[in-house]
């Protein structure tokens, strides 16, 4: 981002490549919907070139990232007056795309995986939004406890309360199923 910041137009392309799956299912998992997704994603790049003159290093960028994400979705929901959806599909976005095959081709394994997936994407659909938010940080954004709560504005603790939590209840979710 500093590259970027001194006119490296190449390292917005590399900052780009690195994080933009993560970042578009973060989003994407949060308002479950793929045209406001891809929306609010472009409006988190747009947002990040805007800012780049007053990029000040304060933690790693994937947190200042995710901050700025966090911000734009938390604003989307507020201009339609309602909260972050629970849920990760809906009839008006794709579903998300099935795990892909083992190795060994074998449809017993295969069905399996499939079984497990989808019951880990009911489970953190179930979730209430914000411990699935910090989730989504730590799995997709790579962030740590402390770039979580900086990243939602939150305390050191509440991060690792919400994380614990949701934890917990994906492994409770998961231990149910079998």
């Amino acid at each position: 981002m500093l590259g970027y910041c001194d006119g490296d137009a190449g390292a917005f392309d590399v900052l780009y490549r690195r994080h933009r799956g993560g970042l578009y299912r973060y989003i994407l998992r949060l308002c479950a919907n793929a045209g406001v997704a891809d929306e609010l994603f472009q409006d988190v790049w747009t947002n990040l070139i805007r800012a780049r003159r007053q990029y000040r290093v304060t933690a790693k960028f994937t947190t200042y990232l995710y901050r700025l994400a966090h911000n734009r979705v938390v604003d989307h929901f507020r201009a339609q007056g309602s909260r972050m959806m629970l849920s990760l599909d809906d009839d008006d976005g794709p579903a998300l795309p099935d795990p892909p095959a083992p190795a060994r081709d074998q449809p017993e394994t295969a069905y399996a995986i499939q079984q497990q997936a989808a019951r880990l994407l009911d489970a953190l659909a179930a979730l209430p939004a914000e411990q699935r938010e910090a989730f989504l940080l730590q799995q997709e954004g790579g962030l740590s406890v402390e770039e979580i709560a900086d990243a939602t504005g939150v305390s050191r603790e509440t991060a690792k309360s919400r994380l614990r939590y949701a934890v917990a209840k994906l492994r409770q979710g998961m231990n149910e199923w079998q």
